[in-house]
């Protein structure tokens, strides 16, 4: 599907007619993060669901003519206040998922993003309020600079490069493991080997080059957003966990202080990740928050 000058890669779950779900995926990773399982939780609740890769993921447009990052040029600039020429940012990243929206002719959804896929989220909200039926943010945040930083040994293993998975499968697999790990909760199990195979499978779908790299810089030149926030009208739901090494609970929380009337739910030992046994309850809240626009429409 061609949306906002880029071809998207994209795949739908339940009745066409039906009030859609539009799922945001994460820093460097796939629709496909959005496990089958959990959109079809969705779909018993009434709504179409679609789901999509980001530019510079999987089967969407990648932009390897513009190379990889220097992290450390990027973070130089940055502290001197300078702004770095990027291949694009998360406004543009915004506007892919509402020319989606466009080219599959929904007027109206309900926007759930998590980690960049929510800052992603967050934008479409406040910059094109008519869109969006309500909002759900999970495990992201707002860009405020005094909120805690990661924990130093996940942002090291984020940041270290990935082995070439054609060149050393093994190492690559081993590689996302090691971190998926790191990043899961303790109250959830982690099932290593479908992690794994979901692995195999992004690698199968397509890689783009160097696309983490130009996607975090988009996330760290994006600014604090908080300001962009209390414009937010749709009505929203902030979910974060307890044990999530990358953004500290206090970055949901600041991301629901930000936004007039966002509902805030803290689950216990959920780190950065979305576990099958925590499905149905995300599920759950995600249908509320979207019952609540309805509320809202019809003036009760």
């Amino acid at each position: 599907m061609t949306a906002n000058g880029v071809t998207l890669a994209y795949d739908s779950f339940g009745d066409e007619a039906a009030e859609t779900i539009l799922l945001i995926a994460g820093l460097g990773t796939q629709m496909i993060r959005w496990a089958a399982p959990f959109c079809r939780e969705l779909v018993t609740r009434g709504y179409r669901v679609v789901r999509f890769d980001n530019r510079d993921t999987g089967r969407s447009t990648h932009f390897t003519e513009h190379g990889a990052m220097d992290f450390a040029a990027l973070a130089a600039m940055l502290a001197e206040g300078r702004r770095p020429e990027l291949a694009y940012a998360l406004d543009d990243m915004a506007s892919d998922a509402l020319g989606l929206l466009d080219a599959l002719s929904i007027r109206r959804a309900h926007i759930v993003g998590r980690s960049m896929g929510g800052m992603i989220a967050q934008i479409l909200a406040s910059e094109h309020p008519s869109r969006v039926l309500s909002l759900t943010s999970i495990m992201s945040a707002t860009g405020n600079p005094v909120m805690p930083s990661a924990e130093p040994d996940a942002m090291t293993m984020m940041m270290r490069p990935a082995p070439d998975p054609v060149l050393d499968e093994a190492g690559f697999l081993d590689h996302g493991v090691t971190f998926g790990r790191r990043i899961a909760g303790t109250a959830h199990p982690f099932d290593e080997e479908s992690f794994r195979a979901l692995l195999r499978e992004e690698v199968r779908r397509g890689r783009a080059p160097g696309g983490f790299g130009r996607q975090l810089a988009a996330v760290g030149v994006a600014g604090d957003r908080r300001s962009r926030l209390a414009a937010i009208t749709a009505p929203t739901l902030v979910i974060h966990g307890t044990d999530d090494p990358l953004f500290p609970p206090a970055c949901g929380e600041d991301t629901a202080a930000s936004i007039p009337d966002a509902e805030m739910m803290l689950i216990a030992g959920m780190g950065h990740d979305l576990p099958p046994s925590l499905y149905r309850a995300i599920a759950d809240a995600i249908e509320r928050t979207a019952r609540r626009s309805t509320i809202s429409a019809s003036g009760g």
